[in-house]
């Protein structure tokens, strides 16, 4: 797919993002205080990357996690812009820009902060999971 046909199927947004490491406002984005049963998706991929049972309110402004659906589910690599070091994370598959990963999460949960753009993710209710091509995720939730 090429990028004008990415960004029609995507968004401006999301488009600049996933494939230009841009970052949403912060408060700005849809999932930021929304807690519904699912799971989040890379918007561009379909890649299963997150579940709503590791979300949690840090107040930064972005939805963060305590951790992703699967170990192998994101790459990290270590982000020097605007003078500081950060750990990005990308989506291993698609490879597309989702936000950063910081050690001051819960320390019930393991300790870490998945900050993650809502332009990067497509929330998928549980109640659609099997529709949608997700039914195996559903055992999460159980």
């Amino acid at each position: 797919m090429n990028d004008n046909d990415l960004r029609k199927r995507i968004g401006d947004l999301a488009f600049q993002v996933t494939q230009h490491g841009a970052t949403e406002r912060p408060f700005s984005g849809e999932y930021d205080d929304f807690f519904e049963k699912g799971i989040y998706v890379d918007v561009v991929s379909g890649e299963v990357l997150f579940s709503s049972l590791d979300k949690f309110d840090s107040g930064c402004g972005w939805p963060a996690f305590s951790r992703p659906v699967a170990e192998d589910a994101l790459k990290e690599k270590t982000d020097t812009s605007f003078g500081m070091i950060r750990i990005e994370v990308r989506s291993a598959e698609a490879g597309s820009h989702l936000g950063h990963v910081f050690p001051d999460g819960p320390e019930e949960t393991g300790g870490l902060r998945y900050c993650i753009n809502s332009a990067a993710l497509r929330f998928v209710p549980y109640d659609e999971m099997e529709e949608q091509g997700y039914g195996e995720y559903r055992k999460l939730f159980d």
